[in-house]
């Protein structure tokens, strides 16, 4: 479903997809890599028949438009993306000899130009989480926090069916110990059936210069547990630099009323990391050195090529036996003439039964004697 939404398939080349996985899964041909996915969209392309009345209709034209997509996708750099080794989540939940947790960041620079890719990782992660992690209940700290900037690229042009499985994951990754805050500049970003499982809010300022941000700002107000001592609407608008509305949970559940709050400002520098800096941080890590080797082991672009090759050499095994079985001119003898030919025809047709028929009816004629 990530992956259909991430290539922009429309439904029909969605359904090929679907059943391309299907046919992976049912032979044990892994799909590890972009190269994996294209060996088996062409194998299908190729044996269509032998699938449609298991798997239905693969036709061409949708192989070869999800070909497209793919390429499209690597040429973006999603490649990238796919592989070995895996993400491993357990390692974005590591903690020091004080039991102080890390602090882990995607740097989505370059994904930004590409919004389908961007999003589809994030809802993956989430998805990954919510499959892997046991039921904890409601945890004093979570294990893991997440925070997606730029939120409303994980919304954008989603069908209902992966709205939904976004829906059911925010609604139930709590009680696996995970939070996730979703960070947009404006709060019509976020569907109405996501924002209403998310309680704990803060709140920046919000200018109303059109229409859509007045309703904007309305939104953002209704959403906040009232309190008699803040106008929420107006509030909103008047928010300077450092400034935001908040209201977190109780330790019921229960939404504390709103308040107007100053923000402390990290303890940290503001602005980018130098290139040497990142460099260091990326060395000094407890992992460095695990994702940067690649590994490549056989999956379904390795079998269906052997089993390509192995089919390529049995019918060149075939036509040879083929050769050798058929009658054979002697070596250096020249090809007969057309005369040449007739003539052996001829003998041939004499030495019959018919032919010797003919011979006798042929020479009564000539010789005046009767059939």
């Amino acid at each position: 479903m990530l992956l259909a939404r991430m290539l922009g398939l429309n439904e029909v080349q969605a359904g090929v997809l679907t059943a391309v996985f299907k046919i992976a899964d049912d032979n044990g041909w892994l799909l590890l890599d972009l190269k994996d996915l294209r060996a088996i969209m062409q194998h299908a392309a190729e044996n269509a028949a032998q699938y449609r009345i298991e798997y239905g209709n693969i036709s061409p034209a949708s192989v070869g438009a999800v070909q497209r997509a793919l390429l499209q996708l690597e040429h973006e750099g999603a490649d990238q993306l796919f592989g070995e080794p895996a993400l491993n989540l357990d390692d974005m939940m590591q903690t020091d000899s004080k039991g102080h947790g890390f602090i882990n960041i995607l740097a989505a620079d370059k994904l930004y130009n590409s919004p389908r890719v961007y999003a589809s990782l994030l809802l993956w992660i989430l998805s990954e989480l919510f499959e892997q992690l046991p039921e904890v209940g409601d945890l004093d700290k979570p294990k893991l926090v997440f925070f997606f900037d730029e939120a409303h690229l994980l919304f954008n042009d989603a069908p209902k069916s992966l709205m939904d499985k976004i829906e059911q994951v925010v609604r139930l990754i709590r009680s696996k110990g995970v939070g996730v805050y979703f960070v947009s500049q404006n709060p019509l970003d976020i569907p109405d059936v996501v924002l209403g499982q998310l309680g704990n809010r803060v709140q920046h300022a919000l200018r109303a210069f059109t229409p859509r941000d007045q309703k904007a700002v309305k939104s953002a107000a209704e959403t906040f547990r009232p309190n008699p001592e803040v106008d929420v609407v107006s509030a909103i608008t008047e928010l300077g630099v450092g400034e935001a509305l908040v209201s977190f949970l109780d330790e019921k559940g229960r939404p504390l009323p709103v308040e107007r709050a100053l923000i402390i400002p990290p303890g940290s520098r503001i602005g980018m990391a130098t290139d040497e800096e990142r460099s260091q941080t990326i060395r000094t890590s407890l992992i460095h050195g695990y994702y940067e080797k690649s590994l490549d082991r056989e999956s379904a672009y390795e079998i269906l090529k052997t089993r390509a090759a192995a089919s390529a050499a049995e019918a060149a095994a075939e036509d040879e036996a083929k050769a050798e079985s058929a009658p054979k001119r002697p070596v250096g003898r020249p090809r007969d003439t057309l005369m040449e030919t007739v003539a052996k025809t001829a003998a041939r047709t004499v030495g019959s039964e018919l032919g010797r028929r003919l011979i006798r009816g042929v020479l009564g004629s000539l010789l005046g004697g009767k059939r």
